[in-house]
């Protein structure tokens, strides 16, 4: 118990709250009030006769009082020094072991169309990435593609067939723009590995590796501590650069045709960076098998402890211990019987002034909300998830949307989507549900509640979806068998991990116009739900959504362009 504790380090010795050491004097004072309380037992003597004394006053032993005053003095010195926190030794904090993450960024510009490399360059590209995910790195990865913008097409996971089932349908058209943005991509990268403070490591599979290039990448190893491995999608021969959808080839202003080459002088340059690596293409597998090593060898990543304040341990325990042994030789009957009884009073009560002397502010609301008072609960809650709860349970749902405000997880983020809902404000419900699966691609109530908002036909306000789900803290029980996927949520968002049921495409829903309503089957409904029911609008038009993930692919990054105004550079690339 006491190993590493003593002897005490002298030089290293001091108060984690050396403001509570004023309490010392207030202490000191006790032994002058004891003086002065003997003092007055001598003032009655005076006054009481003689003979009368000895059954009056019963003389007690001086020895003992001072023993007392004595004893007393010392508990509460140990108890102020107790809670003034001495230490003098250090709380070894272990390092974190990190996994460190991999992004694979995937050149879908137009001149990986170029055939120097059979069939193309973007096939063999394929192909490669097919090959490292089969040497199995053991990290997460993650595919991003880029043309004239950057999209994240499957977000970090470890279920690599997710990866190979997405890169086979890819094509320069899935991109919302042409071009090749190498710096955009870098800062999708970036915000992908975001997860996690261990370095990543970056394979950048293009062709057209030029100045701009270069200095994307350099800028991008200067600001991380990650690694980029570049593996050129070309040959030095090159090739011309066919158009979309047509035998002809791209011309540049002068009106000649685009020749794409590898540019050996930037590929030697970039060898030259700290932390960048240039792998020569071959026939076989064994340029991957070598960035898939170097992947495997570098997996672990110790994180090294931040030093803070609150590092030191707290000794004051050590203290409370003779302090305890000090107040129970102090014992005696009479305030202290008092005191006992006051604590036992103050403990039971609940509610009252004293409840706060034992309880936290979310217990005591915790114990409301159980017997139904969710407007009293929501008073005494300090967490602003569990306020946003109560009131919105109360029907409260202008403080509701206030509280929930103050949370930025996914699940804060949908609660304050069922409270603006709730208040009548669809619009701001469907961007608060479109945030949270932003957040958490997993979460799935919220995906649903944007989708059954999108439902609604456009044009109509006060519309409510059949059944509507209470906001929780937490507990999102079983969600909806049935959902139609003709809302592209972005999936990708910051890293999160994947798994092959956020990936497969949503159940296709026929088409009809006539007076019919999607069902919605619930396996279970949660505990807490008081649903209130609306009529929905007397038709519904649903879209059917073909279940090819390209297309699928081409929906999200339109909507992902459209939702946050993304544009290509105005002096970038066509091709």
């Amino acid at each position: 118990m006491f190993d590493g504790i003593f002897p005490i380090d002298w030089e290293a010795f001091h108060f984690l709250r050396a403001k509570f050491l004023w309490l010392l004097v207030p202490v000191l004072l006790l032994p002058l009030i004891g003086l002065l309380s003997m003092r007055q037992d001598l003032a009655w003597k005076k006054v009481i006769a003689p003979h009368l004394r000895p059954y009056v006053i019963k003389k007690g032993s001086e020895g003992a009082k001072y023993a007392m005053q004595l004893v007393l003095v010392l508990a509460l010195s140990l108890g102020v020094l107790a809670l003034a926190g001495p230490t003098w030794k250090k709380v070894e904090v272990p390092g974190q072991e990190l996994e460190t993450p991999v992004v694979i960024l995937l050149d879908l510009s137009q001149s990986m169309m170029a055939t120097d490399l059979q069939p193309t360059r973007l096939e063999r590209a394929k192909f490669k990435i097919s090959d490292l995910l089969k040497q199995n790195p053991q990290a997460r990865v993650a595919l991003v593609g880029f043309a004239g913008t950057a999209h994240t097409i499957v977000p970090l996971t470890r279920d690599y067939e997710i990866i190979t089932s997405h890169i086979d349908g890819l094509s320069p058209s899935t991109m919302p723009f042409p071009g090749s943005d190498l710096e955009n991509a870098f800062v999708m990268a970036d915000s992908v590995m975001s997860v996690t403070t261990a370095p990543g490591t970056v394979l950048l599979l293009s062709d057209d590796l030029g100045e701009a290039e270069f200095e994307a990448i350099q800028q991008f190893v200067q600001a991380n501590a990650g690694k980029v491995a570049v593996l050129p999608m070309g040959t030095d021969a090159g090739a011309d650069v066919p158009m979309p959808h047509s035998k002809a080839f791209f011309k540049d202003s002068e009106g000649n045709v685009v020749h794409s080459s590898l540019d050996r002088q930037i590929l030697s340059q970039l060898s030259s960076l700290d932390r960048v690596s240039v792998h020569d293409l071959t026939l076989d597998d064994s340029d991957v098998a070598l960035i898939s090593k170097s992947i495997s060898d570098n997996l672990k990543f110790t994180e090294k402890p931040e030093e803070k304040d609150d590092d030191w341990r707290d000794m004051g325990l050590l203290l409370v211990i003779p302090m305890a042994f000090l107040l129970l030789l102090w014992f005696r009957r009479g305030w202290v019987m008092y005191g006992l009884v006051l604590i036992l009073f103050s403990s039971c009560t609940d509610g009252s002034k004293f409840a706060n002397l034992w309880y936290t502010p979310d217990f005591q609301g915790q114990k409301l909300s159980d017997r139904g008072d969710f407007a009293q609960a929501a008073q005494r809650y300090d967490d602003p998830m569990r306020k946003g709860v109560a009131n919105f349970k109360a029907g409260n749902y202008a403080e509701a949307i206030e509280d929930f405000q103050q949370d930025t997880t996914a699940q804060g983020t949908y609660n304050l989507g069922l409270a603006y809902f709730r208040s009548g404000d669809t619009l701001a419900a469907m961007l608060a549900f479109q945030n949270a699966a932003e957040l958490d691609p997993d979460f799935s109530p919220a995906q649903q509640a944007n989708q059954q908002l999108q439902q609604m036909p456009r044009g109509e306000s006060g519309m409510t979806p059949e059944k509507a789900e209470e906001a929780n803290d937490g507990d999102q029980g079983k969600q909806a068998k049935n959902r139609q996927n003709d809302s592209m949520e972005d999936l990708s968002g910051g890293g999160q991990e994947a798994t092959k049921k956020d990936m497969e495409t949503e159940r296709n829903e026929e088409t009809v116009t006539s007076n019919i309503h999607m069902g919605e089957e619930l396996d279970e409904v949660p505990d807490d739900i008081t649903a209130s029911k609306q009529p929905m609008s007397d038709k519904m038009l649903m879209r059917k959504v073909d279940d090819d993930p390209a297309l699928f692919l081409q929906k999200k990054f339109e909507y992902q362009v459209k939702k946050s105004k993304l544009k290509p550079k105005a002096d970038g690339k066509k091709w």
